[in-house]
């Protein structure tokens, strides 16, 4: 099982959120490193918000596009 961390950057709908994840990989040729991010639908039961840094594991499709599922809020946002 995938286990990934990322920060949620909607919460609009009831139990789905977008989870934006960044990794830094090093390019083959010019050796510098690279920031890419993803984001991912993820099944959110614990109730995370928007700006939460959370983590999530992969599980059986739940719909066409989730495939994973918050397991825990590492991080809250703070409101401002």
């Amino acid at each position: 099982m995938k286990t990934l961390t990322g920060i949620v950057t909607a919460d609009k709908n009831l139990v789905t959120v977008t989870v934006s994840v960044h990794r830094l990989f090093t390019h083959p040729l010019y050796h510098k490193r690279i920031r890419r991010n993803k984001k991912y639908q993820v099944h959110n039961e614990i109730g995370a918000k928007k700006g939460d840094l959370v983590k999530m594991v992969q599980v059986r499709p739940i719909s066409r596009n989730k495939y994973f599922k918050v397991t825990e809020v590492i991080k809250k946002h703070a409101a401002a």
